[in-house]
């Protein structure tokens, strides 16, 4: 039985172990020349306003709410159309509870106001 698990572990010690020759090499060669510029925090551009300790505003966390209700939505409806005939009646109530539960969600960003973008 545990025969079967040496091809998965001998790629799994493989890629450890390229992933840390990787990193070791390229701390070796690369040149460590810090500047200003480098060091400095990047924004989009922008030069950044404030330290880095602030607060994130509640919308970030609306907009990340609405974010997994829809990518959720996508990623778990997608392969259950695709087998919906072999799953039955009882992958269809299955896919239901799941389609009310991201329906609260939705409701429930809407009513805090995460729909409107002012």
């Amino acid at each position: 039985m545990l025969r079967s698990y040496i091809p998965i572990l001998i790629l799994l010690a493989l890629s450890l172990g390229m992933a840390l020759v990787i990193i070791v090499f390229s701390q070796l060669v690369s040149p460590l020349r810090p500047t200003p510029v480098k060091e400095s925090p990047y924004e989009s551009g922008i030069l950044p306003l404030g330290t880095a300790h602030e607060r994130f505003s509640v919308k970030f966390y609306m907009v990340a709410i609405l974010f997994i209700v829809f990518d959720l939505e996508t990623v778990f409806l997608i392969p259950w159309a695709v087998s919906m005939r072999e799953l039955g009646w009882g992958g269809f109530f299955a896919a239901s509870i799941f389609l009310v539960v991201l329906t609260v969600g939705l409701i429930y960003e809407w009513k805090r106001g995460g729909l409107r973008w002012e």
